[in-house]
């Protein structure tokens, strides 16, 4: 019997290392897909349609939310984002564990919609290491930084909604701990009740 896969929700704060660890975890285990989200922004050179994303227009992507074909979606600056429900479902059915990286809103939302979706929030270990960790990035200005800080500030009022936290301070130790939580989602009893049934009807006979 082919075990369905589970759908996972990544969120954390920037500069909590949470698209690393994904990255990681898909380098170090075949049994992860990436969720691949639509959006109606122009590719990016080097992107290709269903690597990074699947491309829409504004027409496409308002009909998909009215044929309610995505299993959350948000709109940043002047663009659509979202998550399609058909790719999800798809990589779920075929037994990959689906990893969704998305911030507390969407994460909200997909829970009400899949209520056995796993939702995991990457934390620092301190914020005074987020910090350290914005600044060493080099790229960003200290008023950019600060704004990441206080961005921070606002989703940690979300943090109790997740069913984990994990603390990224070791790379690696984080990966593991990430990994062996859905392993372990895999053996609720909630998750396996045909083999339940199959197990209770063979001791009947049946």
């Amino acid at each position: 019997m082919m075990r369905r896969g589970i759908l996972t929700v990544v969120s954390g704060f920037s500069g909590a290392g949470k698209g690393t660890m994904m990255k990681r975890l898909l380098e170090k285990y075949d049994s992860y897909a990436l969720s691949v989200s639509a959006t109606t922004r122009l590719p990016r050179e080097g992107e290709q349609e269903g690597r990074e994303y699947f491309f829409k227009t504004t027409e496409a992507f308002l009909e998909m939310i009215e044929n309610e074909e995505l299993v959350e979606y948000a709109r940043y600056v002047d663009n659509f984002y979202g998550t399609p429900k058909a790719y999800v479902e798809q990589q779920l059915a075929d037994g990959k564990d689906v990893i969704l990286e998305i911030e507390i809103q969407g994460a909200r939302k997909i829970k009400e919609k899949i209520p056995d979706a796993v939702l995991l929030f990457i934390a620092p270990p301190s914020m005074q290491e987020l910090k350290r960790r914005l600044l060493g990035r080099g790229t960003e200005t200290e008023e950019i930084i600060q704004a990441r800080l206080e961005r921070a500030q606002k989703e940690s009022v979300g943090m109790e909604d997740y069913d984990y936290l994990i603390i990224n301070d070791d790379l690696d130790v984080c990966v593991e701990d990430v990994h062996h939580i859905i392993r372990g989602e895999h053996r609720r009893t909630e998750r396996n009740r045909e083999f339940i049934k199959q197990i209770q009807g063979e001791l009947k006979g049946e």
